[in-house]
């Protein structure tokens, strides 16, 4: 259960103004109608949702009996329909849920359409100078660059053609692009670049790393730097969901740090996050993977994904944060004995019963966590339940209560 040892852009020769941009937008949206008579023969109609004076919305699913929502490799990104008509629709998604799932989906696949054309074909050093590299994945590399021109910093992620397709870099591209006005995530610009062997984006610049080398093994982070890291999350997802879509990939790896003492904090890398009601099919045991997605899902076709995905992975990262190191290997009662003793002392309702690696912490943390950290999706707290238990103890290591609150008055 170890854990893991601006200034103004360039004004391109790409850039649009708005006019030009909506204008374009139209033009390809124009390329994809499909005629009414089409529709009818592709889906069958469930029932009308609403009706204004210029038309009226209908809930329909494809009549060749395979639901959409599937998630493909590429970046596929249709959503769950409702079967019968009622309330609830897959994996108890509500129709309000859904709806706002593929509304996100086509907003996207617009958006999408929109960058392909615009995108800047150059090779990456003939516009920026590296500096050093910021970090490395299996599927790219981030780098520090800067404008040969303006020498402004930026981050470039770098993402080679051979694992990546177009379609996969621009999914990524596009989200960045919907989400990045929130404090917390990183913010993306608007240049994508395709060079002979990579696709790449620009982003703004974090130079501290990730958070993950802050975590001191079995220690964890100071309390004031957890509850501030968790708290910045918190609402970094809850944006990520009030857009329809779920960031799937929580992890202190995708968490960038913006300064020494963990004060400011940033998401990073939406190549997972899918749209609300998306088809997962298993993904395997992790340990900051949802119980849920670790069975066989309870339909052929997968798991309507929600929020309460993240709600796990949140509750997973916090108590990395408090403890150093994780909770369990995988959440599956039969395999880890960990996870079994977590399930049994939450079932409990007995706080004072604490398993051994939960000992350091305090009963507030245990509320915290019994909630984000239910079994059952549609029991588990939201990430905004974090709100209540800040400023008080997650610990019980003595001193550290007198620590958060001194720090809380001098943050004021």
């Amino acid at each position: 259960m170890e854990l893991r040892a601006l200034e103004t852009l360039e004004d391109g020769d790409t850039e649009e103004d708005t006019a030009m941009a909506l204008q374009r937008l139209v033009e390809l949206t124009a390329s994809r109608v499909t005629s009414v008579r089409s529709l009818r023969v592709q889906y069958r109609l469930i029932r009308k949702l609403g009706s204004g004076s210029y038309g009226r919305v209908l809930l329909a699913q494809p009549r060749q009996g395979e639901m959409p929502g599937k998630q493909s490799d590429d970046g596929s990104m249709d959503v769950a329909a409702v079967e019968d008509g009622g309330d609830e629709g897959l994996g108890g998604l509500t129709v309000e849920e859904l709806q706002q799932g593929q509304e996100t989906a086509l907003a996207l696949e617009d958006m999408m359409a929109l960058s392909a054309q615009t995108l800047v074909r150059t090779e990456v050093d003939e516009l920026y100078e590296e500096v050093r590299p910021l970090g490395q994945g299996r599927f790219g590399r981030v780098l520090l660059v800067t404008h040969r021109q303006k020498g402004t910093p930026l981050a470039l992620k770098q993402l080679p053609k051979t694992s990546t397709s177009l379609r996969s870099f621009l999914y990524e591209f596009c989200v960045g692009l919907s989400l990045g006005t929130h404090s917390a995530i990183v913010a993306a610009y608007g240049i994508g670049i395709e060079s002979a062997g990579s696709y790449s984006f620009l982003t703004e610049p974090v130079l501290h790393g990730d958070l993950i080398t802050f975590i001191q093994p079995k220690v964890g982070l100071p309390q004031p730097a957890t509850q501030r890291c968790a708290a910045q999350l918190a609402s970094a997802l809850e944006h990520i969901h009030s857009h329809g879509l779920v960031y799937r990939d929580l992890k202190p790896e995708n968490v960038l740090v913006c300064d020494p003492d963990c004060h400011r904090v940033k998401l990073t890398d939406f190549g997972h996050t899918r749209p609300r009601g998306t088809l997962l099919r298993l993904t395997g045991p992790f340990p900051y993977t949802a119980p849920e997605l670790c069975a066989p899902p309870p339909f052929p076709e997968g798991l309507p994904i929600q929020p309460a995905l993240d709600a796990w992975a949140l509750g997973v990262l916090i108590f990395c944060l408090l403890t150093g190191h994780f909770p369990w290997d995988q959440p599956l009662v039969e395999a880890d004995p960990f996870f079994e003793d977590f399930i049994i002392w939450q079932a409990s309702g007995q706080p004072q019963d604490r398993p051994q690696p939960w000992y350091g912490l305090s009963p507030v943390a245990d509320a915290l966590l019994w909630g984000l950290l239910d079994p059952q999706p549609r029991k588990r707290s939201p990430v905004s339940s974090i709100k209540g238990y800040l400023g008080q103890p997650w610990r019980q290591r003595g001193g550290e209560a007198e620590e958060l609150a001194k720090e809380l008055k001098e943050d004021g």
